[in-house]
């Protein structure tokens, strides 16, 4: 997790997604990032439509962010990176 705030600090274009549930994502999320529960992973394709693009999965713990990274696999994403769980954050959350 740290590892990748470095890198989305040095790079705009990376996406960040939490995949928890939208409950979850309102008591507090990583700043920037954008809320697509695993249940509506689909909605990826409208929000973020280039497959290349460089996508940071996130949820509490890390498993379902690594179900949503095979899955986004699956839908042709070829640069979609687990980075666990929120649970191992250390920044100000977003409210």
């Amino acid at each position: 997790m740290a590892q990748a705030m470095e890198n989305i600090k040095g790079d705009t274009s990376i996406r960040l997604v939490d995949v928890r549930s939208p409950e979850e994502y309102r008591d507090g999320h990583i700043p920037g990032s954008i809320s697509i529960p695993l249940d509506q992973l689909s909605r990826i394709e409208q929000l973020i439509p280039d497959k290349n693009a460089t996508i940071y999965a996130y949820c509490h713990s890390g498993s379902r962010s690594g179900m949503a990274v095979g899955a986004l696999g699956r839908m042709g994403y070829t640069n979609a990176k687990n980075i666990g769980g929120i649970m191992s954050y250390r920044g100000q959350l977003a409210r």
